[in-house]
């Protein structure tokens, strides 16, 4: 079986940081990257960023770039989102998942992710 939790969220300021943890048990080699959205409400989900299960690629949204960084401990299962400079507009609950599928090729398109996690909860506000 496969699962992923998500831990971390909470309130912080803007320009603040927090650090968002994607603990993750039963992978194979048919899980290709780990990725990271998020969901605001009303809003469609969103890619943050992603990296690659064999050799630590990884990409990131263009609004994110910069301020994420997205790491991964193999030791742990964990991939972890290093969120800075934070800004209102990351308010969401952010999630993780395995990318399970190239038939999409974009590694922000979340039809070729599977196995989400639940969620944690970001508010970036004053």
């Amino acid at each position: 079986q496969v699962q992923f939790v998500e831990s971390g969220g909470g309130l912080a300021q803007p320009g603040g940081s927090l650090r968002l943890s994607c603990s993750h048990s039963g992978l194979t080699s048919r899980h290709f990257a780990i990725g990271w959205f998020r969901q605001a409400p009303g809003k469609e989900r969103e890619a943050v960023s992603s990296i690659s299960t064999t050799d630590g690629s990884t990409y990131y949204a263009t609004v994110v770039k910069g301020r994420f960084t997205i790491s991964r401990d193999i030791a742990k299962n964990t991939v972890f989102l290093q969120m800075d400079s934070l800004k209102p507009d990351d308010t969401a609950v952010y999630y993780c998942a395995a990318k399970t599928t190239f038939a999409y090729s974009d590694y922000g398109d979340p039809r070729g992710y599977d196995y989400w996690g639940r969620g944690t909860q970001v508010t970036v506000s004053s």
